[in-house]
């Protein structure tokens, strides 16, 4: 038996089979039963120790520790999510918006807003909003396929997953950063020996420049809000422009959504809370509210 062990990242997992990127080549690996017994199932993006065989095949031992993962799309250690936006066509959901960013912000994945279509509509606005509320925002256009690049650097060597729901140029973008991703739709990728866009699978494609791209079909706000919730307690913490102002309320117990001598709702009301941000929050907490802990399980 070979006792070699090798650590790697899974690259996708489709059909029973894992496809683990090592330092020498990628492994098609199957995972040990093990993992069904412990409920726990190998995710793209996961690191990994796989024992090879001598035929570019291999065995998924152990999975090693996650600094994250998400539900839906299925997978880990992602460095960044990038929040796909049309500025028009269709009109952007700030509602929507900031319920990705709090989730993404309660799982330590840094939000990233990328507003598209510029040349129907200048994100000037948008831009300033989440600025102010401590993001690095990025605007890019089709009509300019140059404006991804500052959007280019900020993600090298980092693993992103893009969110966007249908119509505001996820793919056009992905392509852009990446023109190899038009080559492969609908065809079949010689790297990992499968075909794409046949399943829900997420899969990452190493990047030139360091770092890899998380293609994942269907990830839109309509998945999160089925698969991933966020305790009231902690939702405050999942807006960062809150955080100065937590622990400066008149009550231990606010809730920062409307009580007197509130930290937060006295920062709003001082411009330093954009009111739109507060409002997505204090939607948000009422959710919460009424989450039956039924749901987690």
């Amino acid at each position: 038996m070979n006792d070699t062990l090798l650590t790697g990242r899974i690259l996708q997992g489709i059909g029973g089979f894992y496809y683990v990127e090592a330092a020498d080549g990628i492994y098609e690996c199957r995972a040990r039963g093990v993992f069904r017994q412990q409920r726990c199932t190998p995710l793209a993006g996961d690191m990994v120790r796989i024992r090879p065989a001598a035929d570019q095949t291999g065995t998924v031992t152990e999975i090693l520790p996650r600094k994250n993962c998400l539900i839906r799309p299925p997978v880990a250690n992602l460095d960044c999510l990038v929040l796909v936006i049309a500025t028009t066509d269709p009109e952007p959901n700030l509602s929507v918006i900031d319920r990705m960013i709090a989730i993404a912000e309660h799982k330590g994945i840094e939000p990233v807003p990328v507003f598209s279509k510029a040349d129907l509509k200048t994100a000037a606005s948008l831009e300033r909003l989440y600025r102010q509320a401590g993001f690095t925002p990025f605007t890019v256009s089709a009509a300019e396929p140059d404006s991804v690049q500052p959007l280019q650097a900020f993600l090298r060597g980092k693993c992103c997953a893009f969110a966007g729901n249908s119509g505001v140029g996820k793919s056009t973008l992905l392509n852009l950063l990446d023109p190899s991703l038009t080559l492969e739709v609908g065809e079949t990728s010689k790297k990992l020996g499968r075909g794409r866009h046949t399943t829900r699978s997420a899969c990452l494609y190493p990047q030139d420049g360091g770092g890899y791209i998380a293609d994942t079909p269907g990830f839109s706000a309509l998945d999160a809000e089925r698969v991933e919730h966020i305790d009231k307690q902690e939702l405050c913490e999942c807006f960062r422009e809150f955080l100065p102002f937590l622990g400066q309320c008149r009550f231990t117990s606010c809730s920062h959504t409307k009580e007197a001598g509130c930290a937060v709702c006295e920062a709003v009301k001082g411009g330093m809370i954009a009111v739109s941000r507060h409002e997505s929050y204090v939607a948000l907490y009422e959710e919460a509210k009424e989450w039956k802990e039924w749901k987690n399980r």
